[in-house]
């Protein structure tokens, strides 16, 4: 009898024992985790996803990559992704990833107070798509030297056969290019935004290569004379330590374009929850932490970026020496549907 009893207590104990085994996985399985998928490829960023796990508890997994590369990896991966939240950089590319259908809209209180609706892909009544945490303007950069500012104050000017065999520029199809495109066509129209797309491909100094930066080291060397940039990586070189980016920053000067129109055309950085988030919570948890204080000054001053948020303080010594601006006010989610259209008048003017 007593053996049975024996054996009973050293189930039971075998069971308690398993249970515990078990129960260790359960806990760990529990773990608050955001799965990002981001094509933001900054350095300074880490500082972002360490303060928001501070702040939250939530861990972030990360996979990095390009916007091309992380839009085809979660066509392919559909309702298996893991993807919970998603980081873009371009409106061109956030408009693409809705229109495919990998986002899905989120009502919150807290991205709708505090991003501008401009700022932020439309919403149905159901909410916004995607939001966008910063900024960057699409600055003219002049050589000094060889040109006035009278003559690229606006885009317009950027067509006009006064400035014939002066123009450098990224790749037309580029989204950065194509969301500024995209930007001029609601403001000209399709027949207006042709003729300066033409004027643009006949005032080319060379034929379209590069980034943002090779452009503006192209300005400064005198292989153009005008060029097209993101003020962000005008800002880069205005902080650099380095003697041969101060020598080139020494060169060119910058114009916010169009200030007395309808003001400079911005594009955005953005994020969204991904159609199949399996922690849509912490997704959302997210994207607010983004709208905070603390995120956004850290995007201006740590990335030389602009905040969203009106009211955040600035410490950025490059963007005090820009200036101050006045930005267009169009919704960005008109400029990245538009872009489809103007790709097409890329192609047909022959801009490469």
């Amino acid at each position: 009898m007593s053996l049975i009893r024996h054996s009973v207590r050293a189930t039971a104990g075998a069971a308690f024992a398993a249970l515990a085994w078990f129960s260790a996985p359960t806990v760990f399985a529990q773990e608050q985790v955001l799965n990002l998928y981001s094509a933001r490829h900054y350095h300074t960023d880490e500082a972002l996803y360490t303060g928001f796990t501070k702040a939250t508890g939530i861990r972030i997994n990360r996979v990095d990559a390009d916007d091309a590369g992380l839009l085809a990896r979660l066509k392919s991966e559909g309702a298996s992704s893991p993807a919970d939240a998603i980081l873009l950089v371009d409106a061109a590319r956030l408009y693409r990833a809705e229109a495919d259908g990998l986002f899905q809209p989120v009502k919150s209180k807290v991205l709708e107070s505090r991003i501008p609706a401009q700022l932020r892909g439309a919403d149905d009544g159901n909410g916004a798509q995607w939001f966008g945490f910063s900024t960057r303007a699409r600055v003219v950069v002049y050589n000094k030297a060889a040109v006035k500012r009278d003559d690229v104050d606006t885009y317009e000017e950027l067509g006009d056969p006064k400035n014939k065999g002066k123009l450098c520029t990224r790749s037309g199809s580029h989204p950065y290019n194509l969301s500024l495109f995209g930007a001029l066509y609601q403001h000209l129209g399709a027949e207006k935004t042709e003729a300066w797309l033409k004027g643009m491909v006949a005032n080319m100094a060379r034929d379209p290569k590069g980034g943002d930066t090779d452009q503006i080291k192209a300005v400064a060397s005198g292989e153009c004379q005008v060029a097209l940039t993101n003020s962000y990586y005008l800002a880069r070189l205005l902080r650099s330590e380095k003697p041969e980016d101060r020598a080139v920053t020494e060169k060119i000067g910058v114009v916010f374009p169009n200030q007395a129109s309808w003001g400079t055309h911005v594009n955005v950085a953005g994020g969204a929850v991904a159609k199949h988030a399996k922690n849509r919570e912490a997704a959302v948890k997210f994207l607010e932490y983004l709208a905070g204080d603390a995120a956004q000054s850290y995007f201006a001053n740590g990335n030389n970026e602009y905040a969203v948020v009106p009211g955040v303080k600035l410490a950025n010594p490059a963007l005090d020496a820009m200036g101050e601006f006045k930005a267009e006010l169009i919704p960005i989610s008109v400029v990245g549907r538009n872009s489809v259209t103007v790709q097409r008048l890329l192609d047909q003017v022959g801009y490469r």
